[in-house]
């Protein structure tokens, strides 16, 4: 069997689902099968001399495994030049697969929002099943991010290329129920949708021992501080600028301190925000690389998960189970109303504070510290990694991915 993946990031670029794709692509290939990927020449996160290697050679391949890139302009924070992006991705990637003969399924992710509409042309073109993974809801997550408002022309946009992607798609993969209930309410027939959650690799992601813990040394954070991390992007979405905010009401807590790994459109607004603020109980670097995820949640006391108010009905934050995994608990500002919150119940890795609230995030960071004062930073919840090694590892949630592929393309 022949898949056909098209991408707007791929590696060795950093994005949410980067990660768990390649672990889908290894999967594929494991059980027999060939894969293509049409992406852009890679430019998020990465020095100009890394995406020079890549523009000096657009085709790579690999033990079943052929990547074809092509140029795109950088991503920028302007919403205009992201746009032309998007749309410029998906004429050349497109423009591109359909040269390829012999497909037998197309796969694509709901980021960017396009990216869905242009596939289910391409497998129609091609004959062949259509695969969609919905991380978000568009243009739902757009409302819930306060970028565009509800029944404006630009919603109205998005939930036409929302039904045309739906319509042309064979399988729908939705990231929880939330999202395959609200898949449902639009109008999506339930036998499309197979609900598959994201995951981590235990064997990968675990704690390791503060001492033991080089992030420490290479950025030069004090061991003895209560540390508070956050590692993730700065977007409309996460609304993560509020850990600044809350870093500014704690600073004459002088031994709480902030360690955040940051990406995103607003990231260097946000290094702006720290040096302008001078919230020296904040130390702010870009992003680790997926290697060292674990040494980054491992560091914290506590781990922070933000997003806007609404997001759960279109969104689940993946990192949630990285965390789990290095059992660091967890305080997010998010819906407490959430399969997020329900997740916490269950496992107790943490809890779910009012989103949005500086006031609720800064009490419950606050209140974290006092508890740890007179607890050994070795006695972190153990059942966080218990639960993820049941309900979110990396070979059974591969394994329900191919699966569907296969089911998919047999039909």
């Amino acid at each position: 069997m022949k898949i056909l993946f098209l991408n707007a990031y791929f590696y060795p670029e950093n994005t949410a689902f980067g990660h768990l794709e390649q672990d889908i692509i290894n999967g594929l290939v494991h059980a027999g099968h060939e894969v293509c990927v049409v992406c852009p020449i890679p430019s998020r996160g990465i020095s100009a001399e890394e995406a020079k290697k890549y523009r000096d050679n657009k085709h790579e391949d690999f033990t079943h495994i052929h990547v074809h890139r092509y140029w795109a302009p950088a991503e920028g924070s302007n919403p205009v030049v992201k746009a032309f992006r998007y749309l410029w991705c998906n004429f050349r990637g497109n423009q591109i697969a359909r040269k390829y003969t012999d497909v037998d399924a197309v796969f694509a992710v709901s980021t960017p929002p396009t990216q869905g509409l242009f596939a289910g042309k391409v497998a129609g073109q091609l004959r062949a099943r259509m695969v969609y993974s919905v991380q978000d809801l568009f243009p739902d997550s757009l409302v819930t991010s306060g970028l565009v408002r509800k029944h404006s022309l630009t919603f109205k946009l998005g939930e036409w290329i929302s039904k045309k992607t739906f319509k042309r798609c064979t399988s729908i993969i939705a990231l929880n129920d939330t999202v395959k209930k609200n898949l449902i309410s639009e109008g999506v027939e339930e036998k499309k949708i197979t609900v598959i959650g994201n995951w981590v690799d235990p064997e990968t992601v675990r704690p390791i021992p503060r001492k033991m813990n080089l992030l420490f040394d290479d950025y030069h954070i004090d061991r003895d501080q209560f540390i508070v991390v956050y590692a993730g992007n700065f977007g409309a979405s996460q609304g993560a600028k509020i850990i600044l905010k809350a870093a500014e009401q704690l600073k004459d807590e002088h031994s709480i301190h902030f360690a955040v790994f940051g990406g995103g459109a607003e990231f260097e607004e946000a290094r702006r925000m720290v040096r302008n603020h001078q919230l020296s109980n904040v130390s702010i670097f870009p992003l680790v690389p997926e290697y060292r995820v674990a040494e980054a949640y491992s560091m914290g006391d506590i781990a922070l998960i933000t997003c806007k108010k609404g997001v759960s009905k279109t969104a689940m934050p993946s990192k949630t189970w990285n965390i789990m995994a290095c059992n660091t608990p967890i305080i997010a500002s998010f819906d407490t109303d959430s399969e997020l919150a329900q997740i916490f119940e269950e496992s107790g890795a943490g809890i779910c504070v009012e989103p949005e609230s500086v006031e609720a995030l800064a009490s419950a960071i606050e209140d974290a510290y006092h508890e740890r004062k007179s607890i050994k930073r070795q006695n972190k919840p153990s059942n966080s990694r218990k639960y993820v090694i049941e309900h979110a590892s990396k070979d059974n949630s591969v394994k329900k991915y191919i699966e569907c592929i296969e089911n998919r393309v047999t039909e």
